[in-house]
């Protein structure tokens, strides 16, 4: 064998109980699990858990695994996959002004990276870049927001037929180019757009293809579960399984409501929606601060908004419907700016923004809070991150424990501070919520951190520990795992995950990056539209 792993627990990703066990990773596979297998190196893990590698099955680093591909944030807390392109908006398939509008309002997601090569336009194209070396295995999700901007722009309005057919066509290509299933962002323009009847038209095409759709919903706040039953719709119409993106209830109007989202997720899963979730183990979300405006705000693209902020009667508007009705980028609950804290800037004469309340620096400027952020946009080019502090520890605990639910980060990278989510969502889970509280026990938490997202993928070979599978695998000890990524220092990377293997390589060696690029693109393989 190349490697022995002598010793360790293995918890195997089905939930099975974990047991005693040597095993065998030769030319990237798992060789041998039991026995005494030999090998050119032999790492000891007594008292270490063995368990395959994590799947992020909600990742935004659809840039920073490019810029950076050695992507600490990711294996140093043991994820050996993730999924990408997703809330509807990424960056392939694109022409040049598609890709030009989503650099700027992207840039509080994912920076702009100086220098970077933009070259790719397909998704087979974006795939391959991967495909030039990565850290880490990468599924890729169509956004059907950048799909709408290629095709209609960034007009509020219903596509005509052949607009239709034409986005048909763009999802059928990217399927058979590699895309693992469709995403939406339903807050975020132009892909808040589109109407149900639309969604259908495109997860149909998705569906028959073996795709899944994973959509950011129309809310989180009022009219959650509203918001829910129609992506119900969506799938029970379409024929397409159904992956609910950062399934929660936030804003003081969910509070202590999961359990009725859970029975309408069990009724939809009894009329037989094929249907499963991701959640992050944190309380704040986060996004780009211009996605609070109007979904009317936003038509027209990022200078049509840039406009608009900078006309006094239309901020206006804008601020009545902020902070009066309601935004629908708010997810129709009036924002209170305690709530809202600015976590990235791209000037450094808005730094003294950063890791404070947009109530608190209005304050501290004399100004009202939605001129501060008004003026920060503009003044930003729409660049701004920030964290929403909305979220409820029950409806967390209760949404974790369903048996459809899987992990996924949400993690953004760019920016001063960004969530901390990125850098430690799956420790987390294991220290706070396995360990320390005991909401869910260590092989069931496994089991929804790998096995469950590698069936909702379709992997034939990864997420569970078996002979013949693909060697991506996380040694850590269950007494030490901890998430240390925090608020005030978001880049810590994980304790007690000494080794990570992906693909049979160390990417992880004794708690330190080895520097090794084994990864690549996973594309499901389909015959061309």
């Amino acid at each position: 064998m190349d490697i022995v792993i002598r010793g360790a627990t293995v918890v195997d990703g089905t939930g099975a109980p974990g047991y005693r066990a040597d095993v065998g990773v030769e030319a990237g596979r798992i060789a041998a699990i039991g026995g005494r297998p030999t090998g050119t190196r032999t790492i000891d893990a007594t008292g270490l858990v063995l368990a395959p590698g994590f799947i992020d099955m909600h990742s935004h680093s659809d840039l920073q695994v490019l810029a950076d591909p050695e992507h600490l944030a990711k294996i140093s807390q043991g994820v050996t996959l993730e999924v990408l392109g997703q809330d509807g908006l990424s960056y392939a398939p694109v022409d040049d002004a598609t890709l030009a509008g989503l650099r700027t309002q992207l840039a509080g997601w994912n920076g702009d990276p100086p220098g970077f090569d933009w070259t790719w336009r397909g998704v087979g194209e974006y795939l391959d870049r991967l495909d030039r070396g990565i850290a880490v295995n990468a599924a890729y999700l169509l956004p059907q927001g950048t799909i709408r901007l290629l095709v209609i722009g960034w007009d509020d309005r219903a596509p005509t037929g052949s607009e239709l057919d034409r986005m048909r066509e763009v999802v059928a290509t990217g399927m058979a180019e590699g895309a693992a299933g469709l995403s939406s962002g339903l807050t975020y323009t132009p892909g808040m757009y589109a109407g149900t009847d639309e969604l259908v038209a495109l997860c149909e095409v998705v569906g028959r293809l073996g795709g899944y759709y994973s959509p950011h919903h129309r809310s989180y706040g009022a009219g959650a579960l509203a918001a829910y039953a129609e992506m119900v719709e969506v799938s029970l119409r379409s024929g397409c399984p159904l992956h609910l993106a950062h399934a929660t209830l936030n804003f003081p109007v969910n509070a202590g409501r999961a359990g009725e989202l859970l029975s309408l997720l069990d009724k939809a899963i009894d009329q037989g929606c094929d249907l499963s979730l991701d959640t992050y183990p944190y309380l704040p979300g986060a996004t780009y601060l211009s996605a609070l405006l109007p979904s009317w705000a936003g038509a027209g693209g990022p200078d049509a908004v840039l406009a608009r902020l900078s006309d006094v009667d239309i901020r206006e508007r804008i601020r009545l419907d902020l902070e009066v009705h309601g935004s629908d980028g708010c997810m129709g609950v009036p924002v209170d700016w305690a709530w809202i804290e600015i976590n990235g800037v791209r000037l450094p004469e808005h730094a003294h923004l950063v890791g404070h309340s947009v109530a608190e620096s209005a304050r501290r400027a004399g100004k009202p809070p939605s001129e501060l952020v008004f003026d920060t946009l503009i003044a930003e080019r729409l660049g701004t991150s920030c964290l929403m502090h909305v979220g409820h520890e029950d409806n967390v605990r209760a949404i974790m424990r369903h048996p459809a639910h899987t992990g996924g980060s949400d993690g953004l990278l760019a920016g001063e501070r960004p969530h901390p989510r990125a850098w430690g969502t799956f420790p987390r889970y294991l220290a706070r919520y396995v360990r320390e509280l005991g909401v869910l026990g260590l092989e069931e938490c496994v089991a929804h951190l790998t096995g469950r997202p590698a069936r909702r993928l379709r992997l034939s070979d990864r997420g569970l520990l078996r002979e013949g599978y693909a060697a991506d695998l996380v040694l850590f000890d269950p007494e030490t795992v901890a998430d240390r990524a925090t608020f005030d220092d978001p880049r810590r990377p994980a304790a007690g995950i000494p080794y990570v293997l992906v693909n049979g390589t160390p990417v992880i060696d004794d708690g330190r990056p080895t520097g090794a690029l084994p990864g690549h693109s996973i594309r499901p393989v389909r015959s061309a539209p």
